[in-house]
Formats: structure tokens, C-alpha cells, sequence
């Protein structure tokens, strides 16, 4: 177990930020962490970074426990925040050679690795240019950059994604791949939910810093399902049809949105012919016939309040 949290509870004051939070996550797992603002989800990556203590738990990454062994825990992790340091009189490449300093990466080893990781990020062609010149979207890749430099087993990114136009996101996504590929671990949150879903093989969903759901994205989904949503258009008769929905013993609720039928079924079903055996049998003829997919941000609504603290 790469990172584990046992327990994990931060107050501040009166506040509860986190309230017995419980992870394991393996090495080599992405795990995609999402909740609404002020959930927890950035103080718990605080603390796995050894930038905050928790009130009390323990929260653990290759086996060492943060507060006691962070000094240990550092040279395994890369924290990117979710916002950029203002470094108005560096270039890219001093920048990073700055960075390589600090983690005593000297002489053509700095050289070799700042090349490296520039390559990596595709920040290259900017090694001359000025950090605040920067788009968001490439200061946030200098970001990923800056982690990769002494080659962590772990990497924390907080809302990577966050504020960028649709191009830089798409080129974070492909970066954040391609180091899954490398067997790098990752925690990332965020609140693009839809490409978290392309990156991640696990998913946890906290609410007033409490867990509600972690594990595999694929469970998570089959909870938020709850039985299955399928939608319905008729030619005419849009009232009668959903009379004839209601009566059904499976069907538990009809509701017209949009000019059609959203009908839900007691139990999670593959074979929905029985819906449309009944509108036919009752003189209505179909349009459309179609369930409901459940992805990340209908589990999401499904699974939280929207409450924050």
C-alpha cells in the first residue's frame, strides 16, 4: 500500500475538515478524488504533502508516516497546487535548474534531467521564455514539470486543470497519461469530472469531509445507478403513455422532462421490452427507447447534497 490514511481527522477550531477519513491506494493507481468546494479534498492532499498536521489519524506514503517522516516522505512526492507561484524574473530553464538545486541535482545531471522533463511537459520550445510570459495552461505543465524533476513515486495535483481552456486541458490530460504509463501513483482532483473518468482506475467522493464512496470508478457507478433510468418518446398520447407506465409493477416513477418520459425501474434491468410491449398493446406507438447512461457527474449529483461547510 503506496499511500494509506487511517482515521485521518483535521479541525480547525469548531470546523471538522476531515472526519475519519480512511484511503488505500496501491501503487501505480490513479485515483481521481472529487467533491464540492470545501469538502476536504484539498486539506487532505495538504497533509499527505507534509504541509499541514492532522488533529489526529495518520496518513502514510511508503509506509512512513507524515509529521514524524516527512523528511523521508519529500524526495517520493510532487505537490502541484492549484495555483502558480509568481516567479516574474526566471525563464523556464532557470527556473527548473533552480528546482534541480534544491533536490541536489547538480552538474550534466541537472542539464539531462531539466532537458528531460521539458521534453516531457513539451515546454521545450519555451525554455527561453520568460515563467510569467506563460499561458495558464503552460504554467501549470511548468507545475507538472517541477515535481518530475527528482522523479517522485508519488504525485499530489490539486485542480491541475483548473481555469484552462479547453485545448490546455485536453494537452494536461494526455501529460497526466502518459505519466500513469511511466507507473507513476497519482491523487488528482478536480472537478472536470468527465476526463477524470478517462484518467482514473479508482474514485473517491467526499461531502463535509467525510467519504461517502472509494473505489473502483466502475462500482461507483453501479451504486449511483440505483436501478435503471430509461427515457421514452411517444408519437402522441404523452399523458396516457405515462398512465400506462405507472401501472406497471417494475416501473417505480414517471416524470415528463423535455417532451419525453424518464422512467425508473425498481431494479437494475437489461431487458426493457416489457415497456414497450405495454405502450403497444395500449395503441401508442414508439419514437425512442432508451436507457439512461450513468457516467461520473450523474454518479456525482447522485451520491452528494451539494452541502459544504
Amino acid at each position: 500500500m503506496i499511500i494509506q490514511t487511517i482515521n485521518l481527522t483535521k479541525t480547525y477550531g469548531k470546523l471538522v475538515a476531515l472526519n475519519g477519513l480512511h484511503l488505500n491506494i496501491e501503487e501505480g493507481e490513479c485515483f481521481g478524488y472529487i467533491g464540492p468546494n470545501g469538502a476536504g479534498k484539498t486539506t487532505t492532499i495538504r497533509i499527505l504533502a507534509t504541509l499541514l498536521q492532522p488533529t489526529w489519524g495518520e496518513a502514510k506514503i511508503c509506509g512512513h508516516t507524515v509529521g514524524y517522516e516527512s523528511r523521508l516522505i519529500r524526495p517520493m512526492i510532487g505537490y502541484v497546487p492549484d495555483f502558480f507561484g509568481a516567479y516574474e524574473d526566471m525563464v523556464v530553464q532557470e527556473y527548473l535548474e533552480f528546482f534541480a538545486a534544491a533536490y541536489n541535482i547538480n552538474g550534466d545531471q541537472r542539464k539531462r534531467v531539466v532537458g528531460d522533463v521539458l521534453e516531457l511537459t513539451d515546454l521545450a520550445y519555451k525554455r527561453d521564455a520568460f515563467v510569467d510570459s506563460l499561458s495558464r495552461g503552460m504554467q501549470q505543465r511548468l507545475s507538472v514539470a517541477r515535481v518530475l524533476l527528482h522523479d517522485p513515486k508519488v504525485l499530489l495535483l490539486d485542480e491541475p486543470a483548473s481555469g484552462l481552456d479547453p485545448r490546455a486541458r485536453i494537452e494536461m490530460r494526455e501529460l497526466l497519461k502518459e505519466l500513469r504509463r511511466m507507473g507513476k501513483t497519482i491523487i488528482i482532483s478536480s472537478h472536470i469530472l468527465h476526463e477524470l473518468a478517462s484518467l482514473c482506475s479508482t474514485v473517491g467522493i467526499i461531502e463535509r469531509g467525510e467519504l461517502l464512496y472509494h473505489g473502483p470508478l466502475e462500482e461507483i457507478l453501479r451504486r449511483a445507478r440505483a436501478g435503471s433510468r430509461v427515457d421514452i418518446r411517444v408519437a402522441h398520447g404523452q399523458e396516457q403513455a405515462a398512465d400506462v407506465l405507472k401501472k406497471l409493477d417494475a416501473v417505480t416513477s414517471v416524470t415528463a422532462e423535455d417532451g419525453k418520459l424518464v422512467v425508473e425501474l425498481a431494479n437494475e434491468a437489461k431487458d426493457f421490452s416489457f415497456l414497450a410491449r405495454a405502450l403497444l398493446d395500449a395503441g401508442l406507438p414508439l419514437r425512442e427507447l432508451a436507457e439512461e447512461p450513468v457516467d461520473l457527474e450523474t454518479a456525482f449529483m447522485r451520491l452528494t447534497k451539494g452541502v459544504i461547510q
